[in-house]
């Protein structure tokens, strides 16, 4: 496929208006691992679009990754979803899979997993609710009493990023302002490179009371300064 068509199609699929596939050979030999375990979670009219579902070359490239576990919070039970459209890629997978010893699923994963699919519709769509709220409080909360900082609109997870960067506080401080003063435990967005430097991700999957409890302490924190 010519990097123009790949571009065509990302700009279509995408609606965007430039998209640049660039590398002399970026699109022979790659397999695309696509992690879409969070693509349950979208908000707004944001629309999850998978990676092979953009056209059958993508497809035949492409080992699609999803699980349970994040939406219906099964981690425990180590069950997850594996598509590899491609036979000969799905033959070679599943004899690295067998020489791993991981071939076999736990029954108990098996289980939970149909369960999950066949009947947590109604549990998604109360729990997607209640994230939504859980959102909108991290944003008035931040808007009304952290003003210092800003929300980053999500659209899709239940991770947000916040930027801390009008603080003007080093990496190390602001450590110190979240884990010591604010006693939270949060990831920097440092450990996803320089341009995550500044910005801290908060998992609002949780009650709202905890999550009221953190935002109460970081205020305090941050007030303190």
């Amino acid at each position: 496929m010519e990097l123009q068509e790949i571009e065509r199609i990302l700009k279509e699929s995408l609606n965007v208006d430039e998209v640049y596939a660039q590398g002399e050979n970026a699109h022979f030999g790659v397999i695309v691992v696509s992690d879409e375990i969070h693509s349950d979670f979208t908000w707004g009219e944001n629309k999850h679009l998978m990676f092979a579902s953009l056209s059958d070359d993508f497809a035949n490239i492409s080992i699609t990754c999803t699980a349970p576990s994040k939406t219906f919070n099964l981690a425990g039970l180590q069950v997850s979803n594996i598509f590899i459209p491609n036979e000969t890629l799905r033959f070679k997978f599943k004899k690295a899979v067998d020489a791993a010893g991981y071939s076999q699923v736990n029954v108990m994963g098996l289980e939970a997993c149909q369960a999950a699919y066949e009947y947590g519709e109604d549990w998604l769509t109360q729990l997607k609710a209640y994230l939504t709220e859980n959102i909108a409080f991290v944003r008035n909360f931040i808007a009304e009493r952290l003003p210092q900082l800003s929300l980053i609109e999500p659209e899709g997870t239940y991770l947000l990023w916040v930027d801390f960067r009008a603080l003007g506080l080093t990496e190390a401080q602001r450590q110190d302002l979240i884990e010591n003063k604010a006693n939270l435990w949060l990831d920097s967005g440092a450990m996803f490179g320089p341009d995550g430097e500044g910005f801290e991700r908060f998992n609002v999957a949780c009650p709202r009371s905890v999550l009221k409890q953190a935002f109460e302490q970081l205020e305090a924190a941050v007030n303190s300064l």
